[in-house]
Formats: C-alpha cells, structure tokens, sequence
C-alpha cells in the first residue's frame, strides 16, 4: 500500500521567554505571529502553499527541526527507519524521529489533506 508525504512545517525550537523569540522571528522572517494560547507554540503566518512555520517552547537546546506530514505515520517510521532514521519519541500524535546524521524531525498528521494529495511524494 502506498502513503504520501511532504515536507509540512519548520519548527524554530527555543528556550527560555517564548514571546521574545516569537517577537525576534516574526520580525527577522517578515511573517505575523499568532500565540496558540498553550505557551508552548507560536504559529508565524505562511503564504500560500509554503510550509507552516511555529516557534516553539522546548527544555531541550535550541535548534531547528522540520514536520513531515504523512497520510500514514507508521508507515513512513518504518520506510525512514529502514533508511537508517531511529524512533526518539511519541508526543501528541506525533513521532519523533532522528535521521543518521543526528538531525531530529517528527511525523505528522497532514495540516491539509488536500495540499498532501495534491503535493506529497508517494511512497511505498
């Protein structure tokens, strides 16, 4: 069976006052902010069919970390896991994951089903 999957967000993982690093981003990226009102994430407004962007409150160093949205999670861990990607976590639906050369990434629900269809890579 096949899934799909695309590239979804770009999450700005930060520490310490999440309004600030909001504040700094929104300004640095030229994008309006919208606090989600759980003090975790801040969404930064994307165009069009750009991937989301979302600033986000962690106890972990800072770093940049991208969303793969997929029609099929657990398909897509076994697909990167065979391709030498290990499985960190599971948050909120989430599965976090990191790639052979340490990056971390999570997989995702799709954002937009639509946009996934039309513009996910399928895979096996």
């Amino acid at each position: 069976m096949t899934h799909r999957q695309r590239l979804g967000g770009i999450v700005i993982d930060c520490q310490g006052d999440l309004a600030e690093a909001a504040r700094f981003w929104s300004a640095a990226l030229g994008r309006e902010s919208k606090d989600e009102g759980d003090g975790r994430y801040v969404s930064l407004s994307a165009d069009g069919a750009d991937p989301y962007w979302v600033v986000q409150k962690v106890e972990h160093a800072p770093r940049v970390h991208l969303d793969l949205e997929t029609d099929d999670k657990e398909a897509e861990c076994l697909r990167l896991s065979a391709l030498g990607a290990r499985e960190v976590s599971r948050i909120k639906g989430w599965i976090v994951m990191e790639a052979p050369t340490g990056h971390r990434f999570c997989l995702v629900g799709p954002d937009d089903p639509e946009a996934l269809a039309r513009d996910g890579r399928e895979f096996e």
